[in-house]
């Protein structure tokens, strides 16, 4: 058996880690798939199958071909074959190097990513696990390779439904960074960003503020000698306020980075666009003015969508698709303000610019030819009882699905709900309440705006087993006592 050290190896390590820090973003975007229960493939059963295959060489040229072509089906997005390939690449490596080394722990972090990809939660779980345990004893606790495979785990506990572990996962990582990087490093913000994601799903709209605040504070040093530079992070921070329902923050944001663009430029510059449209859709929210009430909606958007539009069709060379969608935020005001003719011509005009070929009318079918929502409200993902994450048992997964019909003015009417399971009836009225006071583009036939039927949206959940046999309890509990009453 070769050296660890040897150069020609070194080679793998290298590609290796490319692929964990390639993957690692794409695994950290998707976390709103339902739960699975994919058994997961860890360490010791890949080595017992090693095992099992007889004591043949494992030799350089093979593990190179064959996480060659574990890249190549990465590439080609062709997960559920890099997945059995990560699975040859871990058996390879523990059988070349031994389960408690460094080349282990990267192996079982890709293979970690690929399931991810996969929806393959409980999985990926178990094989990040088994990296950062791995990689504890081979480095240490507060080495600075822990931060992928921690940032993976947060990601895959995110999407199995458990926040709350997630939020650990990922303050840990962003410890490491401190030890290793200093308090102040920049490269935190992404993993601070996915732990406001995990203090929002566990409800600790507190905690996700603080948490937006300190990456705000990390930027706005990051970037004190490029004021323009801080515009990416104003805008995501305005996108996480709204997230979180700090509404009136969120357009306080906005407007800064408004003013930034002005003072640093001139106040016809088509940088302006994007953040006068995100502010006036931002009035298409509210936040609670009173545990009694809430306040009515803000009709001053529409000098924003005004304004937008007007620099779009200004600006020279401006892109089509870009001022089509200018337009169709002004159209969409109207709708909200319920002036349906000023709404439908402004509707005509972008489907007329959206017909002269074949590019512009595969974004009319986009853009125009089904409902699209204008205002929605983020609905809970986890009922009373699992508020916390699952901390007092198994989360189970449920579904609410509503069937409706957008009217031609953007409403929502018909609607009919049904759920499994039955008893959260809490949640199906929190369902069906917001999706009756959604608001949308109108679809468009021949540029006229038309009724949709037959729409349908599904809501997930995540809810405690106990919970749900609770509820079934007191249920048969009335039932009984109704049933002896004379």
């Amino acid at each position: 058996m070769r050296n660890i050290t040897d150069p020609s190896l070194a080679v793998l390590l290298v590609l290796l880690s490319m692929a964990a820090n390639g993957q690692e973003q794409q695994s950290a975007d998707d976390l709103a798939s339902p739960l699975d229960q994919t058994v997961p493939v860890a360490e010791e059963e890949i080595a017992a199958e090693a095992i099992d295959t007889g004591e043949q060489q494992i030799t350089e040229d093979e593990m190179l071909r064959e996480f060659a072509r574990f890249r190549e089906l990465l590439e080609e997005r062709n997960f559920d074959e890099a997945d059995i390939s990560a699975k040859r690449v871990v058996e390879m490596t523990i059988k070349f190097y031994g389960p408690q080394s460094h080349e282990a722990a990267r192996a079982l972090n890709n293979l970690a990513i690929v399931q991810h990809n996969n929806g393959q939660y409980a999985a990926a779980i178990q094989n990040f696990t088994s990296s950062i345990e791995t990689l504890e004893v081979v480095r240490d606790r507060l080495n600075e390779e822990l931060v992928n495979p921690l940032r993976g785990l947060g990601a895959a506990q995110l999407g199995n439904g458990r926040p709350d572990l997630a939020a650990a996962s990922f303050g840990r990582a962003t410890h490491i960074t401190h030890v290793n990087e200093g308090p102040h490093n920049i490269e935190q913000v992404e993993i601070l960003e996915s732990l406001a994601e995990a203090r929002v799903r566990l409800g600790d709209l507190e905690g996700a503020r603080d948490t937006l605040d300190r990456i705000y504070a990390l930027n706005v040093r990051h970037f004190e000698n490029d004021v323009l530079g801080l515009l990416p992070s104003l805008m995501r921070r305005a996108e996480w306020q709204h997230r979180a329902g700090y509404y009136n923050d969120e357009r306080a944001t906005y407007r800064r980075a408004i003013r930034i663009i002005e003072t640093s430029t001139h106040k016809n510059d088509p940088r302006l666009i994007e953040p006068l449209l995100a502010l006036g859709r931002s009035y298409y929210y509210f936040e609670p003015v009173s545990e009694g009430g809430r306040a009515s909606f803000a009709s001053t958007g529409e000098a924003y969508f005004k304004r937008a539009a007007r620099i779009a069709e200004n600006a020279e060379d401006y892109p089509w698709l870009d001022l089509a969608k200018s337009r169709l935020a002004l159209a969409d005001y109207y709708v909200s303000n319920e002036t349906q003719n000023r709404a439908r011509k402004l509707y005509l005009q972008v489907w007329t610019d959206l017909s002269l070929d074949e590019d512009r009318m595969n974004m009319r079918r986009e853009l125009l030819e089904r409902p699209i929502p204008i205002r929605e409200e983020a609905l809970p993902r986890y009922t009373n009882g699992s508020a916390g994450g699952g901390q007092a048992g198994n989360l189970l997964t449920g579904t609410i699905q509503v069937d409706y019909t957008v009217s031609a003015r953007g409403r929502v009417k018909n609607i009919r709900t049904e759920a499994n399971p039955i008893e959260f009836t809490d949640m199906q009225r929190m369902v069906h309440r917001e999706v009756r006071q959604r608001l949308f583009r109108p679809a468009l036939v021949d540029g006229v705006p038309a009724e949709s039927e037959n729409q349908v949206y599904t809501h997930e959940f995540f809810y405690e087993d106990s919970e749900l046999e609770e509820i079934r309890s007191k249920k048969a509990a009335v039932e009984k006592q109704e049933a002896e009453t004379p």
